[in-house]
């Protein structure tokens, strides 16, 4: 499948200290085809400001900012999404603002469209940057991306009888998908982050429509290990398994842990 017209889409919510990183990184593709679009979800920082002078600095790729007030990553990813269809796109990336995507994301994402697949995903690792990252920190975050995604086999709300495949845990993070598609499994539901796990939504979704997703193993992003520090090992794995933990504070920023 030929990839005419890539857009990547960052939602973004008070992230000021860590988009930076982020835009840097998609900045610094071996393959900087790709055009990309910012969703300022209400921030009350400098997100939107960092993002602006950024763009003003950097003519490639091409940045683009707008708003989405409505609350939730669901309702700012598919905002973003639904813009850059409108305006052309053909295949659409998601990372989010305290990700690194590697260096040839870009260009993994599009090695997978080219060899067929409408939707893929790829593995998501700790980040080595935010903090003094302790050793448990960086082994436990792929294992309980690991343990999430073995539970969602087996859930219950994954056992779909008119799926033409099986359950693939795809984080948000890290995911791409075909424009057509995306409009045909109607898009990530407009959500808060602590009502519903748009990704997993979006896959089951997909799931009924054709057996063209999955996993490739260079499409690899790096994500903060933030949320697990903040919640702990049993927090982070029960907000995981369908929020079955739920924290006092859901938004946690590289300020409030250490």
């Amino acid at each position: 499948m030929t990839v005419r017209n890539l857009w990547v889409v960052i939602p973004a919510y008070d992230e000021e200290r860590s988009i930076g990183a982020t835009l840097r990184r998609l900045a610094g593709q071996t393959d900087t085809g790709f055009t990309l679009v910012v969703v300022d979800n209400g921030s009350t920082d400098r997100t939107a400001e960092v993002v602006r002078e950024f763009a003003a600095a950097n003519p490639v790729p091409e940045v683009r900012l707008i708003a989405e007030p409505e609350k939730g990553t669901g309702a700012a990813a598919d905002t973003g999404i639904r813009h850059a269809i409108s305006a052309g796109a053909t295949h659409v990336a998601r990372t989010d603002a305290d990700c690194l995507p590697a260096p040839d994301w870009i260009a993994a994402v599009k090695r997978a469209f080219a060899d067929g697949l409408e939707m893929v995903s790829g593995p998501l690792r700790p980040r080595t940057d935010e903090f003094d990252l302790r050793l448990w920190e960086r082994r436990l975050l792929p294992a309980v991306i690991g343990v999430a995604a073995m539970f969602g086999r087996f859930r219950p709300g994954n056992q779909d009888p008119l799926a033409l495949g099986p359950y693939v845990m795809m984080p948000g993070c890290n995911v791409a998908i075909t424009a057509g598609l995306y409009e045909r499994a109607g898009g990530f539901p407009r959500t808060r982050i602590e009502d519903v796990h748009e990704d997993r939504a979006l896959v089951n979704a997909v799931r009924r429509l054709t057996t063209a997703y999955g996993l490739r193993g260079d499409v690899t992003v790096y994500g903060s290990v933030r949320r697990l520090r903040a919640y702990g090992l049993v927090g982070t794995l029960g907000w995981y398994a369908d929020h079955r933990y739920k924290p006092e504070v859901v938004d946690i920023r590289i300020g409030d842990v250490r």
